[in-house]
């Protein structure tokens, strides 16, 4: 599996989450004796991927230490509706608390991974990647990367800054694929180098020019595989714009590399997920 992002990062996160749920204090939760100790169980109403355990952790670590979490499953584990995935007992005020936010970002999670093992068991069998995109929540990046990992999916770049994506607009601004790309070799350094083209010609050009890189952007099926003759092997193709679960199998055997995918971590549907409490004392 792989490692989720670092402590600090998780930390800053459900910082985040903590702050715009909790504000100044949970009014609600202070009906409960300050004694209270609870036990609770996270359970799937519907079967997907568990993913987001160590967030999930991190609520309760910040809201109190003595709040403790067992798990049934792990990160990238299968659940089936109806499944324990961990238990909870703490101190009942801050289990409260911490429910809906500890459960958001478990879910949010859980749904990106879900998606993302739906989309590689479709092109299994293939050599073809499925990859994520940029589009994702505001501030989660980085877990819902590691989310698609769970998921068996694989991540395109992080961000703007760990490899070079020219598009469209940049071959305009910089006058042509040949000079973009020359001026990308120049300033990448080890970074990788993508490129983008939307014709059978562009792709021609941008591999004449050097790219082993490239995006195909809106291509059909029969275009992707005289895109993969054409290219033969010299650069690493990528089919992107329209992709679902639907057409993504027809995308991987046309011989591509990849195929990139917002919808995983876009079109979130969240794991139905609920805290039940098993008792009090």
């Amino acid at each position: 599996m792989p490692e989720p992002p670092s402590p600090e990062t998780i930390e800053q996160q459900v910082a985040l989450v903590l702050a715009e749920d909790v504000g100044p204090g949970d009014v609600t939760a202070a009906l409960v004796p300050e004694t209270a100790v609870a036990d609770a169980v996270v359970v799937a109403r519907e079967a997907g991927v568990l993913c987001g355990a160590a967030w999930f952790d991190e609520v309760f670590a910040q809201l109190d230490r003595r709040i403790t979490v067992d798990w049934e499953l792990h990160d990238g584990d299968a659940c089936t509706a109806e499944q324990v995935l961990c238990g909870v007992h703490g101190p009942a005020r801050g289990v409260l608390t911490g429910e809906r936010s500890a459960l958001n970002l478990l879910q949010t999670l859980s749904g990106t991974a879900t998606a993302a093992r739906a989309y590689a068991d479709a092109v299994a069998g293939t050599t073809a990647r499925v990859l994520d995109t940029r589009k994702t929540v505001p501030g989660l990046r980085a877990a819902q990367k590691y989310a698609v990992h769970c998921g068996g999916a694989h991540n395109h770049r992080i961000g703007l800054f760990d490899a070079v994506l020219i598009k469209e607009n940049h071959i305009e601004a910089a006058g042509s694929i040949a000079s973009v790309l020359a001026e990308a070799g120049r300033i990448a350094g080890q970074r990788p180098v993508e490129i983008e083209v939307e014709s059978l010609d562009q792709l021609r050009e941008a591999i004449d020019a050097g790219a082993n890189h490239v995006l195909l952007d809106n291509f059909g099926l029969a275009e992707l595989r005289g895109a993969v003759a054409l290219s033969g092997g010299r650069a690493r193709l990528e089919a992107s714009g329209g992709v679902d679960l639907d057409s993504v199998r027809a995308l991987a055997e046309t011989g591509v590399d990849d195929s990139s995918v917002g919808e995983i971590t876009k079109h979130i549907h969240a794991l139905d997920l609920s805290m039940l409490f098993t008792g009090r004392h």
